[in-house]
């Protein structure tokens, strides 16, 4: 398995092989202590709730595949913007097809390593999403 990135442009790479090798600890590990995972829009998860959420989508057996389409660093920080895909047929024989363009910042740590600090999976779309929800009337 890949070591962690020694870049920041490594880190949606080292996510992708980890995820896809289904070791939820080894997927753990790309992420800084206290990292926030946007689950959906507006609900932010961390700890315990952020390696659920990264293993219920593990759970399905299906890979993701990534393409950073830009990388932006300023000393120990980075952001990344992502294309991700996770397409297939999970254990119980379903399509899956969930995508998104991530806007993720990474840090680089003491050891010299980068970790995701903040993880939004569906980047900007998410702020629409969110804000197209809240202006809807209520039936």
């Amino acid at each position: 398995m890949r070591e962690l990135a020694d870049r920041p442009e490594e880190v949606p790479a080292v996510f992708a092989e980890r995820f896809n090798s289904g070791d939820a600890a080894a997927l753990a590990q790309v992420y800084e202590d206290g990292a926030v995972l946007v689950e959906q829009p507006g609900t932010p998860v961390t700890g315990p709730d952020l390696l659920a959420a990264n293993g219920r989508l593990q759970s399905l057996g299906v890979p993701i595949a990534v393409r950073p389409r830009h990388v932006y660093r300023n000393g120990d920080l980075a952001l990344l913007i992502v294309d991700w895909v996770i397409e297939g047929t999970d254990r119980d024989g379903g399509a899956v097809h969930v995508e998104g363009t991530a806007t993720d910042v990474a840090r680089r740590g003491s050891d010299g390593r980068w970790r995701y600090v903040i993880d939004n999976p569906f980047g900007p779309r998410s702020q629409q999403v969110a804000a197209e929800a809240a202006a809807e009337p209520a039936s």
